[in-house]
């Protein structure tokens, strides 16, 4: 059934349609609601989806609304990726229900149930809601969801370069791990940055062993560290590592040897002026190292060329 538009109020609410029966709509007239929480789409998916439509049409009717300032126009509330698949296949027309009611938290609530949001998209809703005035309460409650999950949700808001870069590649892809890396990075900004970077796929385990080796200390220079920096790392290791007897007993374990270890600092020269070389964290490209002017917090990353080793310092 095709109606003009001029011709739908006169049908009365949208349950009273036909006894429930959904209306055809000219594809062309449905527009995607730009506030909608769906943004990615797998291409595979939509072609699986178009194939489906394709051959037995669209089984599940999307949902509309009159669009506020297109009077011969709708806005979509649910059924993008339908909406979408359709016009792949060349449909001229899509079954769809009216309902004036929809708003942007039962968007969320119907993707959700559908194919759940990415975490990039619960992001950006969240971001959006919280931009309105509503709390991370609010945002809980109406979306059925605890609080801890909208705080994860939060993890992409203004993310630094280095985590969306992560996302964007696949590489890391969980509300959970992506929150809690950005947690980490908090209170160790380059090592987790390098860290992430060093990795293909970042999973839950992965990111536990990351937080328990940052918790015990036993995080040290690691592959992507510039080769000098690494070189040092070991021989201030093997130089300060207690020699044991053959018939000595195995240690109970090896976080607590590295605990017993002296504090060292190496320091170096750089165009004349001492500085600290900083061994624990990998510099941003190869070849470079981070160091940090005796007596202040503040660390660049610099050619490793341009130092000349000094001497080691235990605290």
């Amino acid at each position: 059934m095709s109606l003009p538009l001029d011709q739908l109020d006169l049908l009365g609410t949208p349950g009273d349609l036909l006894a429930g029966a959904p209306l055809q709509l000219p594809i062309e007239s449905i527009i995607e609601d730009p506030d909608q929480p769906r943004h990615e789409f797998d291409p595979e998916g939509l072609a699986e989806l178009a194939a489906s439509i394709k051959e037995r049409g669209v089984l599940q009717p999307v949902s509309v609304r009159r669009h506020p300032d297109q009077p011969d126009c709708w806005m979509l509330n649910f059924g993008a990726r339908r909406l979408r698949a359709s016009k792949l296949v060349g449909k001229f027309d899509i079954p769809a229900f009216v309902d004036k009611t929809a708003d942007s938290y039962d968007q969320v609530i119907e993707n959700e149930q559908r194919e759940g949001l990415k975490p990039l998209e619960l992001a950006l809703f969240v971001q959006r809601r919280l931009a309105v005035g509503d709390t991370q309460a609010v945002i809980a409650r109406r979306l059925g969801k605890s609080r801890q999950y909208v705080t994860m949700a939060t993890a992409l808001i203004d993310a630094p370069d280095w985590l969306i870069s992560a996302y964007r590649e696949g590489r890391c892809r969980g509300l959970n791990e992506l929150y809690e890396l950005r947690k980490l990075a908090g209170d160790h900004p380059q090592y987790v940055e390098s860290w992430t970077a060093d990795r293909d796929t970042i999973t839950r385990d992965r990111v536990n062993a990351l937080r328990a080796d940052l918790a015990d200390g036993s995080a040290s220079a690691r592959p992507g560290a510039s080769a000098l920096i690494q070189a040092v790392a070991e021989r201030v290791a093997q130089r300060f590592e207690p020699e044991v007897p053959a018939s000595a007993p195995e240690p109970k374990s090896t976080n607590s040897r590295r605990r017993a270890l002296p504090k060292l600092r190496l320091l170096a020269r750089l165009d004349g002026a001492e500085v600290v070389v900083d061994t624990q964290s990998a510099p941003p490209e190869l070849g470079q190292v981070f160091v940090r002017p005796v007596g202040s917090p503040y660390a660049e990353a610099v050619e490793a060329a341009r130092l000349v080793l000094t001497r080691l310092v235990a605290e």
